[in-house]
């Protein structure tokens, strides 16, 4: 577990300048939560006061704290009619072992990006199937390769922000081009804010996804795609010759929608590791606090108090998890919290 702790410390570090009122108090607060029940969790978090304060140096072998980190790129102007987003990120992988060193985009099996254009924001979320690890593949690769695919792509001169899923159609097939075959699978959501109609648009492939949260309700979710129980709608690159013995799901299948956002709303872009292990009710009772909060040092909080529960949650055996209710509607028994790769894409609308 300690282990675990210092990667959060060095996460949460580099992406804010402001903590609990210590990381050593937050990372020892997160030791005792293992043992906890969603809502006694829920209670230390929010028990915590947010205090922000400017750091003159990083403590030694600590990443420096970077401010384009928690917010969209400094380099992109917007008028003031213009809705835009906020956003921070916070996660964890499984096993810190096998991911030592935080790397920009991932966590673990999982990934992400978030970028700005002058048109719209983007923000996207890829969790790699880890079933792929016994064949030597590493399931993250597949994953970063495809959010980093869409961030270049979104860039690109014939961008359209109104259309996330060719984004994603255009990044998978982008994958699919490599002479050197990049093989696994993920599933993927990703979504574009477009600025001056001030619509979102998302698209989903698996059980990753979004909520969307107003006047303390959420008003918008994306569908989950699974095939049957624990077996989400993925992207896949099968070995040669094995496509026939490999579930893949194209571009073409992924769950659209559409919603017009105001601003005060705050939208949760997470992995199945959040949303297997804190229940909805959870979410609504820390995100509900964030509404309006425009800062995104102060936001960062939010990202970090939910990644934090997930991870605590995740390895309780006693929690009675969203991923154990549903095992159980399929009669099927998975008592505890579900271990898991964390990603959690925090966004407030301006």
């Amino acid at each position: 577990m300690n282990d675990y702790l210092d990667n959060a410390r060095r996460n949460i570090q580099r992406a804010m300048n402001s903590s609990y009122h210590s990381l050593t108090e937050a990372a020892s607060m997160a030791g005792t939560l293992a043992t906890s029940t969603g809502f006694q969790v829920l209670s230390r978090l929010m028990g915590l006061k947010v205090q922000v304060m400017p750091t003159s140096e990083s403590p030694p072998n600590s990443p420096t704290p970077s401010t384009a980190e928690l917010d969209l790129q400094s380099t992109t102007t917007f008028t003031p009619d213009q809705i835009r987003l906020v956003s921070v990120v916070c996660g964890f992988p499984k096993d810190i072992a096998m991911y030592p060193d935080y790397v920009k985009g991932q966590f673990g099996e999982d990934a992400w990006f978030r970028t700005s254009t002058s048109k719209a924001d983007a923000l996207g979320v890829a969790d790699g199937v880890g079933g792929w690890r016994v064949y030597g593949i590493d399931p993250g690769h597949f994953s970063r390769f495809l959010m980093r695919s869409c961030e270049r792509l979104a860039h690109s001169a014939d961008f359209e922000s109104t259309r996330p899923e060719q984004l994603l159609a255009r990044a998978y097939c982008n994958l699919l081009e490599q002479k050197q075959p990049i093989l696994g699978s993920c599933t993927a959501c990703v979504l574009t804010l477009n600025r001056e109609s001030g619509i979102l648009y998302a698209a989903n492939i698996g059980d990753s996804g979004l909520l969307i949260i107003r006047d303390g309700a959420i008003v918008c979710r994306s569908l989950e795609q699974q095939h049957h129980f624990n077996t989400p709608y993925q992207l896949a690159v099968p070995p040669p010759g094995q496509g026939l013995n490999v579930l893949t799901d194209g571009p073409e299948c992924a769950a659209l929608l559409e919603f017009d956002m105001q601003p005060g709303d705050i939208l949760i872009l997470a992995t199945d590791g959040v949303y297997d292990n804190v229940s909805e009710e959870l979410l609504l009772q820390v995100l509900s606090h964030a509404a309006g909060v425009t800062d995104p040092v102060k936001l960062q909080m939010y990202a970090n108090s939910v990644a934090l529960m997930a991870r605590s949650l995740s390895f309780n055996p006693n929690h009675e998890s969203p991923f154990t209710q549903n095992a159980r509607r399929h009669n099927i028994d998975a008592p505890g919290g579900k271990p898991d790769d964390i990603t959690v894409v925090l966004a407030s609308v301006v």
